[in-house]
Formats: C-alpha cells, sequence, structure tokens
C-alpha cells in the first residue's frame, strides 16, 4: 500500500502542474482585465496608471515569463500579493479563510454521513412502504432544492419569525454554525441517501443475502452484518468529491451567513480578474481533491479486503 500511496503522490505533481498550466491559459483568454475597474459605469483608469500596475504585476511580460515566474515562485509557497485585498498577501488571506471553510464543510459532509445513510439504509429495507417515501422525499427535497434559497428560507424561518437564532451572523460561536451546516449539508445528504438507497436495494437483491436469510439469520443481522457493508461502496465513491467541494467553501452560504470562508473571495477574485487568488484558491482544491480521492481509495480496501490497491 505504501507504494501505491507514494506512486499517487509522485503523480499529483504532473496533474498540478497541468491544472496551472490550464487555469493559468484560460484566465488570460477570458474577456477582461485586472487593470480595469469591474464596477459598473466606473471611470476606466488612465493609461500610465495601467502601465504602472501592468509593471507592478508583471502582466507587462510575456505570458510564458509570467507562468514560468508564477511556478517559481509557488514551489516557494509565494503566490504574490492580491490585487483587491492590496494588504494581504494569497497566503495570508488562503491560511485565514481556508480553515473557516475547511470547518464549515466538514461540519456539513458529517451531517449528510450520519443523516443521509441511514435513510438511505431505512429506505431500501422499508422498500416500496411509507417510511421509503418520506425518506426519499427528503432525499429528493435536498437534491432538488439548491443551498441558497435553502439559506433564505432557514434565515425567515429561524432568524427572523422565531427568534431563536441571532441575527448577527459570522463565526465567533456554534450557534452561528447551525444554519450554515444544515444549509451546506442538506445537497450532499439527499445524494448519499439516494445513492445509498440504489445500492442497497441491489446489494439485498442478492443471492448471498437470501443464503443468509435462509440460515435463519435474524433482518437485523443480515442488514447489518452483509447488506450494509457490501452497501456502502458506491456511496463512499463519491465522498473525496463531495468533501471536496463543500470544504473549500460555498459563495452562497458564506455570503448568506457572514462566514468569512474561502468560497467569497474566490466568487470576489473571478470578478475582479485577481490572477494570484484564483491560481492558488484552484490548486488548492485540486490538491484538496486528489488527496480525498486517495483517501477514498484506503478506505475502499479496509471495507472491502477483496480490492487490493497495486
Amino acid at each position: 500500500m505504501s507504494q501505491y500511496i507514494l506512486r499517487r503522490l509522485f503523480w499529483l505533481v504532473p496533474t498540478m502542474l497541468a491544472i496551472s498550466l490550464v487555469t493559468f491559459v484560460v484566465m488570460h483568454a477570458t474577456p477582461g482585465s485586472p487593470l480595469q475597474p469591474d464596477a459598473p459605469n466606473a471611470n476606466p483608469l488612465p493609461p500610465a496608471a495601467q502601465q504602472n500596475l501592468a509593471r507592478k504585476w508583471g502582466l507587462d511580460k510575456p505570458l510564458h515569463i509570467q507562468y514560468m515566474t508564477f511556478l517559481k515562485n509557488a514551489l516557494r509557497g509565494d503566490f504574490g500579493t492580491s490585487y483587491v485585498h492590496k494588504t494581504s498577501t494569497v497566503m495570508e488571506i488562503l491560511q485565514r479563510t481556508f480553515p473557516v471553510s475547511l470547518h464549515l464543510g466538514t461540519m456539513a459532509l458529517l451531517l449528510a454521513i450520519f443523516v443521509g445513510i441511514p435513510l438511505g439504509v431505512l429506505a431500501a429495507v422499508n422498500q416500496n412502504g411509507p417510511i421509503d417515501y418520506v425518506c426519499s422525499f427528503i432525499a429528493t427535497l435536498g437534491v432538488a432544492v439548491p443551498n441558497f434559497v435553502l439559506a433564505i428560507f432557514l434565515i425567515v424561518v429561524f432568524v427572523l419569525g422565531l427568534g431563536v437564532i441571532p441575527r448577527t451572523g459570522g463565526w465567533t460561536s456554534p450557534v452561528d454554525w447551525i444554519l450554515p451546516t444544515i444549509a451546506l449539508g442538506l445537497g450532499p445528504l439527499g445524494i448519499l441517501a439516494r445513492y445509498t438507497r440504489s445500492s442497497m436495494v441491489e446489494v439485498m437483491r442478492q443471492d448471498y443475502m437470501r443464503t443468509a436469510q435462509a440460515k435463519g439469520l435474524s433482518q437485523r443481522a443480515v442488514v447489518l452484518g452483509h447488506a450494509v457493508k457490501n452497501g456502502l461502496l458506491p456511496p463512499l465513491t463519491i465522498l473525496g468529491p463531495m468533501f471536496a467541494a463543500v470544504g473549500t467553501g460555498s459563495f452562497f452560504v458564506e455570503t448568506l451567513f457572514r462566514v468569512p470562508g474561502m468560497g467569497r473571495f474566490f466568487v470576489d477574485s473571478m470578478i475582479a480578474r485577481d490572477y494570484p487568488l484564483i491560481m492558488a484558491i484552484i490548486l488548492l482544491y485540486g490538491i484538496f481533491l486528489a488527496i480525498m480521492n486517495l483517501v477514498v481509495d484506503i478506505l475502499y480496501s479496509v471495507v472491502d479486503p477483496r480490492i487490493r490497491l497495486a
């Protein structure tokens, strides 16, 4: 297994190079410029000011020189200074915002796992019954409702209506974590519930399940001892990309609940063409996704010993 992990980590290097190159090319090919204000009806900068900014940020150099300079600095962990947040380096912004987004994403994923998977199991065990319909409705609701719509609904009901959550928002106390976690976690919860139900239904139709029942094992023993263990493999596959998605920030959830996370900065950087911050966040997402997929592969071999990592 150690050789497999080392080989996957080795291939992470060319993968990140490819991601950085594609991101760099797409950024510079997209209409717009960081030298122009992004506010509507704003006056353009004078040519002299644009030249000074281009010289300061290195945008006056050929693209291949800009890219090589970026790679050289990135290898040292230096992504430069944000074009928008001029008083902070990109690394300072990431160090300040990524832990917040990771915290929120972790809680949302835990909510999805500890609620979504049991919902899927209940739905499969009670297939085509009332419990199945209720669980499937909750799962469908989670998949169908966008997180920003759910966030607004939660604010209207629990903040403005019932008043059980303070209006201040932010990220200073555990009470502030409740609504953002629900808003961000309901979508993954619905996806996991549907994956689990589908996988469990298929597993429960296998011959070895009927054999276990014929041996006189109780329904509980059959479900927990055989169906759940084998039915968790397909849902396990999507946990890596799912955690990478929710763990690196959500613009709408973070904005509506005033969470100082990375998602807000990423969208702002895209609008303002903040090249250093865009490159850093996309590379961080790529590394995070690759590591999560590696963790999922390792968990695969733990859950199912028949799978060997080679």
